[in-house]
């Protein structure tokens, strides 16, 4: 008899019923392009991510469900507060990984898949311990 094993989670913090990663790269995205006028739309969110316009249209109502996005159709989507928070604290994550990369002699541009992946995964404790590594690099650099 085989042994039942639980299933394995994606990272070593319980992301509970939160967010996605893709439904993060969305909210990240979608920050970035509604920073100058405060709206974007599906055509720009989908060139963005390379993804088609019915794909970018299904999850977009997703997250307005959820409450991160206000969608109102042929108006435009922009983040609610709640999708401006957690958007904002991925694009921390991601800038701070950006600057270590950076700090530890590594191209970001070269391996932007890798912070992409890693972005999703840190628990705030890790975040915390590679912020203070990030400044302590910056007084201190590596050889």
């Amino acid at each position: 008899m085989k042994s039942k094993r639980a299933p394995r989670k994606r990272s070593t913090h319980d992301r509970g019923s939160g967010p996605s990663e893709s439904m993060e790269d969305y909210l990240e995205c979608i920050h970035r392009l509604s920073e100058p006028m405060g709206f974007t739309c599906v055509s720009d969110i989908a060139t963005a991510l390379e993804l088609n316009r019915p794909s970018v249209s299904l999850m977009t109502k997703r997250l307005s469900d959820l409450g991160f996005l206000s969608h109102e159709r042929y108006r435009g989507i922009s983040l609610t507060e709640k999708g401006r928070r957690l958007a904002e604290d991925i694009a921390e994550r991601h800038a701070m990984l950006t600057e270590l990369f950076e700090l530890i002699g590594l191209d970001p541009a070269q391996y932007h898949d890798d912070i992409e992946g890693i972005e999703h995964h840190l628990s705030g404790d890790v975040y915390g311990r590679f912020l203070d590594l990030v400044r302590h690099l910056r007084t201190h650099p590596v050889p």
